[in-house]
């Protein structure tokens, strides 16, 4: 994707705007419907539409917001497509989240192990 905005300067991609539209069943979750518009506001059928899904899930740590795009060409195809999407992204997180837990563990530093000081490896020097 192609980022209008180098430099300081910010502006809007006329040639990529969408329209939102928004769904929910106040329950579980939200569904984002975009529809891509020329620069006029007028439907734009040279591009295709997005479902995006969002909802949260409980955790022992407190909410988890998850968003996640959903592989759809109707409204009720997304709804219907809701609960296993919102499940991929809920255990992908996870994923990512471990993986985060392991690169931190594996990164804990500890006294002489990086050769400096003069200390021998697992050694503690009193002072």
């Amino acid at each position: 994707m192609n980022n209008p905005n180098k430099g300081n300067e910010i502006r809007m991609d006329a040639a990529n705007l969408f329209r939102e539209e928004v769904f929910t069943d106040n329950a579980i979750g939200t569904l984002r419907r975009l529809t891509p518009v020329t620069p006029e506001g007028e439907p734009d059928p040279a591009r295709s539409g997005q479902f995006i899904g969002s909802t949260q899930v409980m955790t022992t740590a407190g909410p988890l917001p998850l968003s996640f795009e959903i592989e759809a060409e109707t409204l009720a195809e997304a709804a219907e497509a809701f609960g296993p999407a919102a499940r991929d992204a809920f255990e992908k997180t996870m994923e990512e989240l471990r993986e985060m837990q392991r690169q931190q563990a594996s990164s804990i530093v500890v006294p002489g192990a990086g050769g400096s000081g003069g200390m021998a490896p697992g050694k503690i020097q009193l002072r």
